[in-house]
């Protein structure tokens, strides 16, 4: 079945640097778009950026310019690379693949921001 499995969240102070991979496993996930959503307490989940097959990329205007995200289609793998890191981005961060009609979602890992 398919799988996705987060890493590389933490603790990280302002300013700072995470880099957040999600390894997918149970068919061939090349063609189809992955990316990374968050959901900050007490908000509704946000699209953060997106990656497809071919490997276009797109973002959500508050991470333009400091997240980076790209994908490994060899290692079935999705980076998200983000630089000058602000307490806003606090949240838990999910990976998802978007293969036809149905969504996959990992199950999250936890980006805190704080002093």
């Amino acid at each position: 079945q398919v799988q996705l499995v987060e890493s590389g969240g933490g603790l990280v102070q302002p300013g700072g640097s995470l880099r957040l991979s999600c390894a997918a496993s149970g068919s061939d996930f090349s063609r189809w778009p992955m990316g990374w959503y968050r959901q900050a307490p007490g908000k509704p989940r946000e699209l953060v950026a997106t990656v497809t097959g071919d490997g276009s990329t797109n973002y959500a205007d508050s991470v333009k310019g400091r997240f980076t995200i790209s994908r490994d289609n060899a290692k079935n793998t999705v980076y998200l690379e983000m630089n000058s890191l602000k307490s806003e981005d606090t949240a838990v961060y999910y990976c998802y693949c978007h293969m036809g009609h149905i969504f996959y979602w990992g199950q999250g890992t936890q980006v805190t921001v704080s002093s």
